[in-house]
């Protein structure tokens, strides 16, 4: 299969280009813990400028939505300003750079919360597994079930990270509705048992993900929004799977075609790993959307060459491989060997595994 078309440029609702590969968002904990990007990423994400579509790392939304340790912000003007040296390299490159906007949800700790509060979920449902807090990875705490009246506050907190995130100068956001974080969490039956109007049918529990997006499409417009699913991920969180994921996903993905928007982003299968096979129907999931469509999960040269050749993705985002290959795009062009970086470097630390590399 020819790879022309995984180098040949196209559009994302207003966003142009100029191949179809996609950095994948990638959480790195080297920002301060006041949520100020740290100067190093100015470098970082300038190496990594000659992919198609830079998505960040998850950025927080507010205080409250943080649940690692040394992750950024997009709530304070020091943010922004911090975030403006990024999207200026960015820029500089050629490049285009959109933010993913984060809400952990129950997916944190109360070391990381303000005055040590409980984190927030749809439900009084305790994660697993770890999160990364200054002590080092330890479990996520209990949460508490946000009221109703809580709920116009969050969705009124991505509207100001999303100005927030033009005045920075990106080319546009992604809401993050997914692997298990707050938007995931109220779209799924497993950690949602609300029985006000963000819970209980289909059509409840979607409403919080759709609010979300109108309210960041109202800033940006909506050919300037993208949004990411993981219909098929339990790995964060030990967040069990929606009792209907098809069905759920598939009436999420035809309110969210009908707004327009520049892209959907789906992680296609269990995160971290295969994806996922014939166990959910992508294709019925892409077609409902009828726009431009991001795939993720576990593609390399090939794959990625037939997925955009033959029409399945617009685009395909490549998470892991760029961190160790900054020129990830190049190396795919000429076929040239990866550099598998060391896991041990990618949470915290300095330059060294994140714009340096001691290479065997």
């Amino acid at each position: 299969m020819s790879s022309e078309a995984l180098f040949s440029p196209t559009r994302l609702g207003a966003i142009d280009v100029k191949n179809r590969i996609a950095m994948a968002p990638l959480t790195r904990s080297r920002a301060g813990m006041d949520g100020v990007q740290s100067p190093l990423a100015v470098d970082y994400y300038r190496q990594r400028a000659t992919a198609g579509l830079i998505i960040t790392e998850a950025t927080n939304i507010s205080r409250q939505g943080r649940g690692y340790a040394y992750t950024p912000g997009i709530y304070t003007d020091a943010h922004v300003d911090a975030w403006a040296r990024v999207t200026d390299a960015v820029h500089q490159e050629g490049g285009r750079i959109v933010m993913q906007l984060w809400h952990v949800g129950r997916m944190s700790h109360v070391s990381l919360q303000e005055s040590g509060a409980a984190p927030v979920a749809p439900s009084a449902i305790r994660a697993g597994t770890t999160v990364f807090t200054e002590k080092g990875f330890e479990p996520p705490s209990m949460p508490r079930a946000l009221d109703t009246s809580e709920i116009a506050g969050i969705i009124d907190d991505y509207r100001q990270a999303a100005l927030r995130a033009k005045q920075a100068g990106f080319d546009g956001v992604e809401v993050h509705a997914a692997n298990g974080y707050l938007l995931e969490q109220f779209l799924r039956d497993s950690t949602n048992q609300r029985q006000d109007r963000y819970g209980g049918s289909i059509e409840n529990r979607i409403r919080l993900p759709l609010e979300v997006t109108e309210a960041v499409a109202g800033v940006w417009g909506s050919d300037r929004v993208g949004l990411r699913l993981s219909p098929l991920s339990t790995a964060v969180g030990d967040t069990p799977l929606d009792s209907t994921p098809m069905e759920t996903h598939g009436h999420l993905v035809r309110r969210l075609g009908e707004m327009d928007l520049a892209y959907l982003h789906v992680v296609e299968g269990q995160l971290h790993s295969d994806n996922g096979g014939d166990a959910f129907d992508v294709k019925a999931l892409r077609s409902a959307f009828g726009g431009a469509y991001m795939a993720n999960n576990g593609y390399d040269r090939q794959l990625a060459s037939t997925a955009t050749a033959s029409g399945h993705a617009a685009m395909i985002a490549f998470g892991k491989p760029f961190i160790g290959n900054p020129d990830l795009v190049e190396r795919l062009r000429t076929n040239a060997p990866l550099f598998d970086a060391p896991s041990s470097l990618y949470f915290g630390g300095g330059a060294q595994g994140y714009t340096e590399f001691a290479r065997a």
